[in-house]
């Protein structure tokens, strides 16, 4: 990604926009509704991917009416660029025993599937009463193993995304609606 300098060169990477703010409201606004009609009031951990998920994490928390606490973790795949390494490395664990939790894992984007997929085979093995993903954004055209999430808000084609979060070189994450990046 090339620096960016000014306000103007700022805006002029934001190609177009894919998802209003609207939208986003709107979608989440379902999801907490599902979610508390699937835990009928047992309390559930969400657990956000940093950095991306959490804004995501922030609405969908408020989205929902059952008992939650909330956890994060950190992992990372693309280091800076638009393109990612293929390479996850959890660079923050849960600090909880997740055993007996009914856990959902929330995700701004599943891509590749790489990073999820072995987030999901780390915390199964640590016993939730439960175990789930809701992710944001879903591009399955881009996937190289075999991962599903268990409740997808939108799914995108393949391009590099940004906003309500999501970032490239740790800018845009501010936008309140999901947009392409263009250079």
């Amino acid at each position: 990604m090339k620096k960016i300098h000014s306000i103007e060169d700022y805006e002029s990477r934001i190609k177009r926009v894919l998802i209003t703010e609207e939208e986003l409201k709107e979608a989440i606004a379902k999801a907490g509704k599902l979610i508390d009609s699937y835990y009928d009031g047992r309390p559930i951990l969400l657990v956000s991917i940093l950095k991306g998920a959490f804004v995501f994490l922030a609405d969908l928390c408020r989205a929902v009416s059952v008992p939650c606490e909330i956890g994060f973790m950190c992992a990372k795949s693309y280091y800076e660029g638009t393109v990612s390494t293929g390479v996850v490395k959890i660079t923050m664990d849960l600090d909880q025993d997740i055993s007996n939790y009914h856990v959902i894992i929330v995700e701004d984007i599943i891509d590749t599937g790489r990073t999820l997929n072995d987030i999901v085979k780390m915390l199964k093995a640590r016993n939730p009463a439960s175990l789930r993903v809701v992710t944001l954004l879903d591009k399955p055209s881009r996937r190289l193993v075999d991962f599903t999430a268990d409740y997808s808000l939108f799914t995108i084609p393949d391009h590099f995304v940004i906003g309500y979060g999501l970032d490239c070189g740790e800018y845009f994450r501010n936008l309140p609606y999901i947009a392409e990046y263009g250079e």
